[in-house]
């Protein structure tokens, strides 16, 4: 039996930090973390088209600080600040109090491991050759200074009656090395005919450097 290890949780707190930063009784616990599914759940949806890398909830005493990670702030934001306004007030309606909302821009979309296998999994519901474009992600990928990269889609692929696994790996990718900064995602392609194929993305980026 395979032992396997979330890349991200095996890194916590080296090189990467939770997604969410609060603290509560038992009691509060279950609530909480509810309300983080429900968030995430939201903003995802509402926000499918915009490249959501990451999603940062802050809590507390009274207050809720929601900051999101997007590849295209401009069509978040909307014209005046119209959008977030609306987005706001469906999230304070979800938490049930007043929420602060923060939108910041992703610098690098090609080294965001989910944007990247959100977009191959957008390929393959289209029904695009899977090895052309798993090869298409791994040189954007390798092309925006990563280290190294790796993609596995597993499934029916090409509407295969077997299901079968493909796999590219390009540089150097090391899954046992604490103090390399790995990305992971991921992502299911639901399509209408091979059902669900799922895409995994780690990427090799360079190492964070410490604060002095």
């Amino acid at each position: 039996m395979g032992q396997k290890v979330h890349p991200k949780a095996f890194r916590l707190p080296i090189t990467h930090d939770w997604s969410s930063h609060w603290y509560a009784t038992k009691a509060k616990y279950k609530e909480f973390l509810e309300q983080d599914i429900k968030i995430r759940g939201y903003i995802n949806a509402r926000l499918k088209n915009v490249g959501v890398a990451k999603i940062i909830i802050e809590r507390s005493i009274n207050k809720t600080n929601i900051t999101i990670h997007v590849a295209r702030p401009g069509m978040v934001i909307g014209r005046s600040g119209s959008g977030v306004d609306e987005l706001r007030k469906k999230l304070d309606s979800l938490v049930g109090q007043k929420v602060s909302l923060n939108i910041k821009e992703v610098r690098n979309p090609d080294l965001e491991a989910l944007l990247i296998a959100s977009w191959v999994a957008g390929q393959i519901e289209r029904r695009l050759p899977v090895k052309r474009v798993m090869a298409q992600s791994v040189g954007r990928v390798m092309r925006s200074g990563a280290s190294g990269v790796k993609i596995i889609c597993s499934g029916r692929l090409g509407g295969r009656e077997i299901a079968r696994r493909e796999k590219l790996v390009e540089g150097s990718v090391p899954l046992h090395t604490l103090r390399a900064n790995i990305d992971f995602a991921r992502v299911d392609a639901k399509t209408p005919t091979a059902g669900v194929v799922g895409v995994k993305v780690w990427i090799n980026k360079p190492e964070k450097k410490e604060d002095k």
